[in-house]
């Protein structure tokens, strides 16, 4: 697994100019977009939005969380791009999320959804001290497994 202090996180900010060298993906650019659409819709309310991940000067996932707290609950999500995968990101991004969380409000339950099968995502969850607590909709994925962070 890569050494988490090579990841570092990068506020989404559709404002931001897109002529970056870093974000010269289709994935990165897709990103920004679908965030300049989301964030009218939520808010941008620090540090409840979302991230890049980025290691070495190249963006190699996003994360970040659904939107701000509502009822003392807060969910987070992470992807990694296709061709970083295995090398530790999604792993990185659940860590430092939780950190953002647990740093921010302590008192909040934090949680995520999964496919409802054992995956790599399924593993970094309960490696970071999520446990499954239940089957609930998601509209993208349909049936899924909702986890909550046990401290």
């Amino acid at each position: 697994m890569s050494n988490p202090a090579k990841f570092s996180l990068i506020p989404i900010d559709p404002s931001a100019d897109q002529n970056r060298p870093e974000f010269a993906s289709e994935g990165c650019r897709n990103i920004l977009k679908a965030y300049a659409q989301y964030y009218p819709k939520v808010g941008f309310h620090m540090p409840w939005i979302g991230y890049f991940v980025q290691r070495g000067g190249r963006i190699v996932g996003t994360c970040g969380f659904v939107s701000p707290p509502s009822e003392r609950r807060v969910e987070l999500a992470y992807m990694t791009f296709p061709e970083f995968e295995g090398q530790g990101v999604s792993g990185y991004a659940c860590g430092a999320l939780l950190s953002l969380a647990r740093k921010a409000d302590p008192s909040l339950v934090i949680t995520a959804k999964t496919a409802p099968e054992l995956n790599a995502s399924t593993h970094i969850l309960e490696g970071h001290g999520f446990a499954r607590v239940g089957i609930v909709q998601d509209h993208e994925i349909g049936d899924a497994w909702e986890w909550e962070y046990r401290k």
